[in-house]
C-alpha cells in the first residue's frame, strides 16, 4: 500500500521519521525549504544532532531508499511535520502548515493519505484538509466524501524526547486521529512499518487535543516547582532540600525548578488550549505565565549578585558574566524558545561585550548574541574569568564537575547542582 511515503519538514521530528521509514526499505522522498538541509541530507550527512540519526542517515542515503528535495513528489502518503509557533499575541500561526500543504495540493492523486503530524489547534486537521480541497476541487476529502473520499486525512502528534528521538518513535505508543475510520486505519498501517508502541485509534480533534493536554500537564507541574523557588527564596529556604525531602511522601514527585521552560512543545502548546478556551483555561494559563516569568526573575537575581559584588569595590566596568547553558534542555543543541538563551541575551544587551557563555553542545554562538559580543568559551575558561557565573542548564559537563567561587565571584545556580553560593 505505501511504496513511496513524503515527509515534508526535515527537521528534529521529520528527519528521524523519514529516516526510518527508509531504515525498513520504503522509498522516502523527504522535502524542505531549507537547501542546505536538503543538500547535507543527500550527502549522507545530518544539519542537526542527535544520537544514532546520523548514522542511519548515511546508511539511508547510501542504499537508495532516502533522498531529499525542495519540492514535493507525488508518492503514496504525505506526513507534515513543520513548525506552528505563535504570534506576538500568543495566537497559534498555523502559515507553516497552510504553505505545506497548499506545496503538497499540486502532486497528491487518489487513493493518497495524508497525515499532519505537527503539533496544532484543535481543528487545525479539518483546516488542512480543506486547504488541500480548495486547491483540488478535482480530488474529494473526507469533509465532502468521508470514508468514500479520494485522499484520506488523519492527525498523529509525536511525543519523543530530545536525544530519544530515534528511540521513542520506534518504542512510545502513538495515538491515531483520522477524519475517518478509513484514515485512522490507513495511518495505523503506515506507522506499523517501523512503530513498536501501540496504535491507539481515536478522531482528529481529540488526537490534537491529546498533544496539547500532555504538554500542558507537563507545564503545569513545573509551574509549581518554578514558584516554589521564588517562595523558597523569599522565605529564606533550600528549594533543593525542600524537594528532596517532600517527594519522600509516597504520592508526592515535585519536579526540579530551573530557569524557565523551553523548546517547541512545552513553552508554546498550552497557549493553544488558551486560545481555543480563553476563559477556561485559567491554570493553564496561570502556569505558562509563571514559566514565562522564571528567566526574569533569574535576571533580577543575576543583578543582585552584581549590586553584592559592586558593594565589595568590583567596578560594573570591569564586570564578565558567565552564563552556562544556552539549550533549553540538559544535552542537546537545540535553542528553541530556550529560557537561558533568552537570560543570556537579556544580560547581553544590558551589559554588551562583558558577557561569556558556556554550550559544549553548539559550535556557532547565535547571532542574536554574538552582535552583543558574547563568545563561546570553555568552562575552565568561564570560571577563571567571569565575576558572575550563572549556571542555567544542568548539562553532562556541569553536572560532572565541582565548582568553587572566590570571595570576588558571585554564582547564580538556577539548577542547584552546585548551590555554593546559590541564589536558589
Amino acid at each position: 500500500m505505501f511504496n513511496t511515503i513524503s515527509m515534508i519538514g526535515l527537521g528534529y521530528i521529520g528527519l528521524p521519521t523519514a529516516t526510518l521509514f527508509a531504515s525498513r526499505n520504503k522509498n522516502v522522498i523527504g522535502v524542505d525549504i531549507n537547501k542546505l538541509a536538503v543538500d547535507t541530507i543527500n550527502e549522507g550527512r545530518i544539519h542537526i544532532v542527535e544520537p544514532e540519526l546520523d548514522i542511519m542517515v548515511h546508511a539511508a542515503v547510501t542504499a537508495g531508499y532516502l533522498r531529499a528535495t525542495t519540492k514535493p513528489e507525488p508518492a503514496d502518503a504525505f506526513l507534515i511535520a513543520v513548525p506552528t509557533p505563535f504570534t506576538d499575541g500568543k495566537k497559534p500561526d498555523l502559515s507553516y502548515v497552510e504553505a505545506a500543504g497548499r506545496a503538497v495540493a499540486p502532486v497528491l492523486s487518489k487513493g493518497n493519505l495524508v497525515i499532519l503530524e505537527s503539533t496544532s489547534p484543535v481543528g487545525t486537521t479539518e483546516k488542512l484538509a480543506q486547504w488541500l480541497a480548495d486547491a483540488r476541487p478535482d480530488l474529494t476529502f473526507p469533509q465532502q466524501a468521508g470514508e468514500s473520499a479520494d485522499i484520506q486525512i488523519a492527525y498523529c502528534p509525536e511525543r519523543v524526547l530530545p536525544g530519544r528521538v530515534v528511540h521513542e518513535l520506534v518504542s512510545n505508543d502513538r495515538i491515531i486521529g483520522g477524519m475517518t475510520c478509513a484514515a485512522t486505519a490507513m495511518a495505523t498501517e503506515l506507522y506499523k512499518i517501523f512503530v513498536e508502541g501501540a496504535l491507539i485509534a481515536t478522531n482528529a480533534h481529540t488526537a490534537e487535543m491529546c498533544k496539547l493536554t500532555e504538554n500542558s500537564f507537563r507545564d503545569v507541574n513545573i509551574a509549581f516547582a518554578n514558584e516554589l523557588s521564588l517562595i523558597c527564596d523569599k522565605l529564606g529556604i533550600d528549594v533543593w532540600e525542600l524537594i528532596r525531602l517532600a517527594n519522600h511522601h509516597p504520592r508526592v514527585n515535585i519536579l526540579q525548578p530551573g530557569c524557565g521552560v523551553g523548546g517547541h512543545c512545552i513553552a508554546v502548546d498550552p497557549w493553544f488550549i488558551v486560545d481555543s478556551a480563553p476563559e477556561e483555561a485559567r491554570l493553564i494559563r496561570t502556569a505558562r505565565e509563571v514559566n514565562d516569568s522564571k528567566p526574569h526573575w533569574i535576571v533580577e537575581k543575576v543583578e543582585e549578585a552584581i549590586a553584592a559584588l559592586s558593594a565589595n569595590g568590583v567596578s560594573k566596568a570591569d564586570l564578565r558574566i558567565a552564563c552556562l547553558g544556552l539549550a533549553f534542555k540538559p544535552d542537546i543543541d537545540d535553542l528553541r524558545e530556550s529560557p537561558a538563551l533568552e537570560i543570556t541575551e537579556a544580560l547581553a544587551r544590558k551589559y554588551p561585550g562583558q558577557v561569556i557563555a558556556v554550550e559544549p553542545n553548539v559550535e556557532v554562538i547565535p547571532k542574536k548574541l554574538s552582535e552583543f559580543g558574547v563568545e563561546l568559551v570553555s568552562p575552565e575558561q568561564a570560571r577563571m574569568a567571569a565575576n558572575v557565573l550563572v549556571l542555567l542548564v544542568d548539562h553532562a559537563e556541569f553536572r560532572d564537575a565541582s565548582i568553587s567561587v572566590s570571595s570576588a565571584q558571585k554564582l547564580v545556580d538556577t539548577k542547584g547542582i552546585w548551590r555554593l553560593g546559590s541564589v536558589l
